[in-house]
């Protein structure tokens, strides 16, 4: 409501008030109308995404009165004793009583990605994630208190989603501002020096009439709704809208970055089998690796053993290892049993070992495979221990989400590219793109370990690889950043704490709601069900939004530039400006308020291709011209046959007309049923294709306008006087400009086509 335009009308609407013209104040009551509309739209969609926003709000682990709790972040106070386990966010500063491997990212604070150990006595820091082990620690400073909300402005780094519709809109915004700038002592001055002699109401409302003319009052307005319901529409379908402007995000994407588990995969890891190596036997194995298993804080892999796998009573932990996605093994020192590890056989085994070709033909297979091993030395901390001896391999299988081979369908069939960015094993991740329909060849499978982490020399290897594994936290973002560089909008899906740094780099991040709080957290984008599936409605609704608006500019534009047109001709043959108000309300409301609402909303398949405001600019500009010269052309021939013998010009502002006055009105009159045919013109070419809806939309507009006309009152209050001579003759210069328009068209799409 507070705007620079609504300002603008507004002082208009006191100066027309101050006139008395209460007819030509109407374009005030449509300015109320707009706003109120607008007020109640966003009123109720923020109050729907609120509501699902608080049901999926980031939670925090407390223990009250001996109780361990699940409570909204927003809810830990001080004193609160907090357990941190992977995945979560840090909700409030404090010193760690407890700590069993834990690993925190510090880099939204700190900037330094490689995860920090703790232990019990360090400090925490709200605002940073743990990425393995867990912990207890006291609250002691929280929200605007905590040191990451005393920092934010100098170190932590928050992008917020980028709108070409939006800064193309703010573009559009700024040329008419500096054009309202120029135009305003213009206007006045060319009304004062044709009709000054009528006093200065006269002077007023002509000035009035073509100032309303350059503001697009309901641009903002329809913009912003169109985000919001499509938000809305959004979450019908538990996709939740962090950012407005992600919905038009993902239909800019060209290129999207896959995490295969969650993602491709529906995350639920099953435990298949349990082939010993050399002379174990799986009564030996069985043991060890139940007890690794028995672990509060296990991932989703370790959970999957312990379904399967019974721990064994009498293993005492003494020292613990907690996974992360850089390490990619977890380790467990048990009293009197050494040190026992569960990881990645490719990083566990040496690089000649035989054991790497059975785990070969497994992966090829689509399965997991960990090794089990065993080392006589102590466990410390983050370092691999010494003379490891694979013991077991541990084979794992995921199902594959029946909707991902769909979905990547669509993808192709949209031009969108796809690569799998994945820290598993390279030949599992493309046995599951093998499975969903990915084509790829085998050079476009890549170990991530053999490739940099430097954006710029990723660069080369992102135009041709589709598959990565092994990719480490960094290594995501990474190869985000290099596929930005050369040219693409970068969409990435994951749900782990692994995938924080490039969802947080993307332009837009897709995080899943059964996924890791500090993913969520980034994510513009929250698929709350975690259905893959829901992508292609999301890129469907940014696209309706991105065609609707471009529709909506390309009228709002036209008729700034037909009342620029109009401006400057009035001023240099010193004529008064043709319209009244009250005129430009009735072909505005018409052909523009009305349909631009309804077109905003429309379905909208049209691909999205950069240039948005190229494209407003190179259609409306021109048509805009036409139409001001429709205007002029229109008001000279009937001012020359039907105006007054002096050439003056007059407005009733009160009382009955007299036969002087009602001829005045008629050159106006004329020039009103021109720029209504070719701004309905305007209007059919914009709402193609068409079907029903539109067509009984705009049949039932046009019907409108010509009852204006028609009626007795509405002509009395609109000053319309149309002798059937003046009603050819405008008719006749209006479908011209029609035909001008659709000469605009052809051209406009022929130069699209080269």
């Amino acid at each position: 409501m507070f705007t620079r335009f609504n300002a603008l009308l507004g002082a208009l609407f006191v100066l027309v008030t101050i006139t008395k013209s209460w007819a030509d104040g109407l374009f005030g009551v449509v300015l109320v109308v707009n706003a109120a509309i607008g007020i109640t739209q966003e009123y109720l969609a923020k109050r729907k995404l609120d509501r699902l926003a608080l049901l999926n709000a980031p939670t925090t682990w407390v223990v009250r009165d001996g109780h361990l709790a699940q409570v909204r972040t927003a809810q830990v106070v001080i004193d609160d004793l907090i357990e941190l386990r992977t995945g979560d966010q840090v909700a409030a500063d404090g010193r760690l009583l407890s700590a069993a491997g834990l690993e925190v990212d510090e880099s939204t604070l700190t900037g330094e990605s490689d995860p920090v150990p703790m232990t019990a006595g360090d400090d925490v820091r709200s605002g940073t994630t743990v990425v393995a082990g867990s912990g207890h620690f006291i609250a002691a400073a929280v929200g605007a208190n905590s040191y990451s909300h005393r920092i934010l402005s100098e170190m932590r780094k928050f992008t917020r989603t980028t709108s070409e519709i939006q800064r193309s809109v703010n573009t559009l915004l700024r040329y008419i501002t500096w054009i309202i700038v120029f135009a305003l002592p213009l206007q006045i001055w060319s009304q004062t020096r044709a009709i000054g002699n009528q006093g200065w109401r006269e002077v007023v409302i002509r000035s009035t009439g073509g100032l309303v003319g350059l503001v697009p009052e309901g641009l903002v307005l329809l913009t912003s709704v169109a985000f919001l319901l499509a938000a809305v529409r959004l979450s019908r379908q538990q996709v939740l809208v962090q950012e407005l402007p992600a919905v038009e995000g993902l239909a800019r994407v060209d290129v999207v970055c896959l995490d295969k588990t969650g993602t491709l995969t529906i995350g639920d890891i099953t435990f298949e089998e349990l082939l010993p190596l050399g002379d174990a036997t799986a009564d030996e194995v069985r043991p060890p690796l139940g007890a690794l298993a028995d672990d509060p804080n296990a991932n989703g892999t370790l959970k999957a053993v312990a379904r399967a796998v019974v721990a064994p009573p009498g293993w005492q932990r003494e020292h613990t290892t907690a996974f992360n996605s850089a390490r990619k093994w977890s380790a467990a020192e048990f009293t009197g049993r050494g040190t026992w590890l569960l990881g990645a056989p490719d990083v566990l085994l040496a690089p000649d070992d035989p054991i790497r070709d059975q785990v070969g033909r497994l992966t090829a297979t689509g399965r997991r495979v960990v090794l089990l091993c065993h080392s006589r030395s102590p466990l410390r901390q983050s370092d691999l221990p010494a003379d490891l001896h694979p013991r077991a391999l541990v084979v794992l299988s995921e199902r594959v989400r029946p909707d991902a081979a769909e979905t990547l369908r669509y993808f192709r069939s949209q031009n969108v590219d796809i690569r799998i960015i994945s820290g598993d094993n390279p030949a599992t991740v493309a046995a599951i793109a093998q499975r969903v329909g990915l084509e790829f060849t085998d050079d476009g499978v890549i170990d991530a370990r053999t490739i940099s982490t430097d954006p710029d020399q990723l660069r080369d290897v992102v135009r041709h690889a589709s598959i990565f594994g092994r990719v480490s936290p960094e290594q995501k973002r990474s190869l985000v950043q290099a596929l930005q560089r050369n040219g693409h909008v970068v969409a990435m899906t994951g749900d782990g704490v692994n995938d924080a740094l490039a969802l947080k780099e993307a332009d837009i991040g897709v995080a899943m709601g059964n996924g890791a709080q500090a993913t969520k957290a980034v994510a513009q984008l929250v698929l709350l069900d975690g259905q893959f599936a829901h992508l292609p409605s999301v890129l469907a609704e940014g696209r309706r939004v991105i065609g609707n608006v471009e529709r909506v500019a390309n009228l709002f534009v036209a008729k700034n530039v037909m009342s620029l047109v109009a401006i400057v001709t009035a001023a240099a043959f010193s004529l008064p400006f043709p319209f009244l108000p009250r005129h430009l309300t009735l072909v505005s409301t018409l052909t523009i308020g009305i349909p631009a609402f309804f077109l905003a909303l429309a379905p909208n398949r049209r691909r999205y291709e950069p240039g948005f405001l190229r494209r407003v600019l190179r259609f409306a500009v021109p048509c805009g011209f036409v139409a001001g010269s429709v205007v002029i052309v229109s008001y000279l021939l009937g001012r020359h046959r039907y105006g007054l013998a002096n050439g003056s010009s007059c407005v009733i502002l009160g009382g009955g007309p007299s036969p002087q006055e009602v001829a005045c009105w008629q050159p106006g009159t004329g020039a009103a049923v021109a720029l209504l045919a070719t701004s309905f013109w305007i209007l059919v070419v914009l709402a193609r294709p068409f079907d029903w809806r539109k067509t009984l939309l705009i049949g039932s507009l046009a019907v409108i306008a010509a009852t204006a006309f028609v009626l007795p009152s509405t002509r009395t209050l609109l000053n319309f006087d149309l002798p059937s001579g003046l009603l050819v003759q405008s008719l006749i210069v209006g479908v011209s400009g029609a035909g001008a328009v659709e000469v605009v068209l052809r051209l406009v799409s022929r130069q699209e086509r080269d």
